[in-house]
């Protein structure tokens, strides 16, 4: 996983603050926000992206994509910022009065690398995908309370479906990601 960095000021904050832009029009008024004309190129390509929001650094919406479903970075950083706050099926709709208690991070995602031994993994440095067939899982790197391949793999496979799985079974992916955060 990669931080951004001060060398990369003009677009350091630009995800967060366009998922966060995203939220405020969408929770206040239902409307879907177009990327800004003045999008930095980087974000004009393709990437899969994750979008978490924490209230109280607790966990309060996460969803994203692993393989681009947008014509952009900064389409899916919007499609995923809503479905984030009012599609993960785990939380409650976030409200629009809660939104400046919560703090978002952007995850962009490389395109995922087959492994063949899980000695090629790494908990805070890739996240992964566990696969057999359409069930899928994937775990973020560098998670708090993640701290083995085995953890990690554990938690991957069970949110697909697959806990009772024998590893040798499984299309084990790894990727990093370029993650960009909000602090309080």
């Amino acid at each position: 996983m990669s931080k951004v960095n001060s060398d990369q000021a003009a677009r350091q904050n630009f995800p967060v603050k366009l998922a966060r832009k995203t939220l405020e029009v969408y929770l206040d008024q239902s409307l879907t926000i177009a990327p800004p004309l003045d999008t930095p190129p980087v974000f004009l390509k393709q990437a899969g992206v994750f979008v978490t929001l924490h209230k109280q650094e607790h966990l309060r919406g996460c969803i994203g994509t692993f393989t681009p479903q947008q014509p952009t970075i900064a389409h899916e950083i919007i499609a995923n910022a809503i479905s984030s706050a009012v599609r993960d099926p785990r939380f409650e709709i976030v409200h629009q009065g809660e939104l400046a208690s919560i703090l978002i991070s952007v995850d962009i995602l490389t395109a995922p690398e087959r492994v063949s031994s899980i000695d090629e993994l790494d908990p805070r440095r890739y996240g992964v995908i566990v696969s057999k067939g359409w069930q899928k899982g994937l775990l973020l790197p560098d998670l708090a309370g993640v701290d083995t391949i085995e953890e990690q793999l554990n938690i991957a496979r069970n949110k697909a479906g697959l806990a009772n799985v024998p590893l040798k079974k499984l299309t084990i992916e790894r990727f990093t990601v370029t993650r960009y955060e909000e602090t309080s």
